[in-house]
């Protein structure tokens, strides 16, 4: 018998009611008898504590077999049924088997009266019933505890690999339409092309760094996009601009990870770009704690093909990070994304 398997609150709620359950069951047999009779406390009360201590044993064993075969909080009901009817039993055998020897061998001159057993019964069972009544509430909300961690843990194995698929859409998307663009170069301007080729190692080695977390500090991503809108000059030259004001203050705040490299992206791949009508990306920040990225609208002749990867990836990351203040405005002449910025982040790792 290994005791330390018996829980703490079980052992303790028997030491407590054991010894109150013998006396009074003793006063209910013997009456007065027991203030008199050294024989009760020297012996008969050791010999039915031991009983008692028997009769708890196989009870408690038999709540944690069912605890076992119906161990959800759905199963309640079956659970609750089984140990009313065998505390039922158990009380009834607990009780009549002892009294019967009792009274059949006249042990300390006990004389057996039916109405000695109820009384025994009745207090027994009330007792029992009331710890029972415990302690199936502790066990259903340990249950009910347990569950909710379980299903946060699901949400957020499910939010990580969400999270985790939106941030593999980002690499290969970026390096195509970098290789694109040096394709092109390449044919145009060499030296440009290897100019273009060693801005692309260093930028790809940071979005590599960066794109390991799901979040990234203002700070890193003005760094980032600073890194890689010399890419796009190199190509583009004077036909896109870029301006930048940002409150340091809000340095320290968070973003997804990439988001201002999506933006800018979808920005050059939608809008038409030359000398004379520059494309004007104007990235700044407001007193809301918000980031704002704004470009003048200069739609191409021909619609560029897209799948909406960029601005949808963005929405999705705010809506697992349960983050609200994502929004995208539009006009005639500008087109706005406003991102809500994050103080101190429940960050998502893979």
């Amino acid at each position: 018998m290994n005791f330390r398997s018996i829980p703490k609150l079980e052992l303790f709620s028997f030491l407590f009611s054991m010894p109150f359950i013998v006396v009074v069951a003793h006063l209910f047999m013997f009456e007065i008898s027991i203030w008199y009779d050294s024989r009760l406390w020297l012996y008969s009360f050791p010999m039915v504590f031991v009983l008692g201590f028997v009769v708890w044993l196989i009870r408690l064993r038999y709540n944690q077999y069912l605890e076992r075969i119906y161990p959800q909080v759905q199963q309640s009901s079956e659970r609750i049924l089984r140990k009313f009817i065998s505390l039922i039993l158990i009380c009834l055998i607990g009780i009549l088997i002892p009294i019967k020897v009792y009274g059949y061998f006249h042990l300390f001159d006990y004389q057996y009266q039916n109405a000695h057993f109820w009384k025994c019964f009745a207090f027994v069972f009330f007792i029992y019933l009331t710890f029972e009544t415990l302690f199936e509430a502790d066990f259903i909300l340990i249950r009910l505890k347990e569950t909710t961690i379980e299903k946060e843990t699901l949400k957020q194995l499910a939010i990580t690999q969400e999270f985790d698929t939106l941030k593999s859409q980002v690499n290969p998307h970026f390096l195509f339409n970098c290789f694109n663009t040096l394709s092109s170069l390449i044919a145009v301007d060499k030296q440009r092309a290897e100019q273009f080729l060693d801005e692309l190692s260093k930028v790809y080695r940071y979005l590599l760094k960066n794109n390991e977390e799901g979040m990234s500090t203002v700070e890193n991503e003005v760094k980032f996009i600073h890194s890689y809108f010399k890419l796009l000059q190199t190509r583009h030259g004077d036909a896109v601009k870029m301006n930048l004001q940002i409150d340091k203050q809000y340095y320290g705040y968070f973003i997804p990870s990439l988001t201002l490299q999506l933006l800018v992206e979808n920005v050059v791949k939608h809008n038409s770009l030359s000398k004379n009508k520059p494309l004007v990306i104007d990235i700044f920040s407001t007193r809301g704690k918000q980031l704002v990225v704004n470009n003048n609208l200069q739609h191409r002749t021909i619609k560029v093909s897209s799948n909406g990867v960029g601005l949808e990836n963005i929405r999705n990351k705010y809506n697992l990070l349960n983050q609200p203040g994502f929004q995208i405005l539009s006009d005639n002449k500008n087109f706005t994304v406003v991102l809500p910025l994050i103080w101190k982040p429940n960050t998502i790792h893979s």
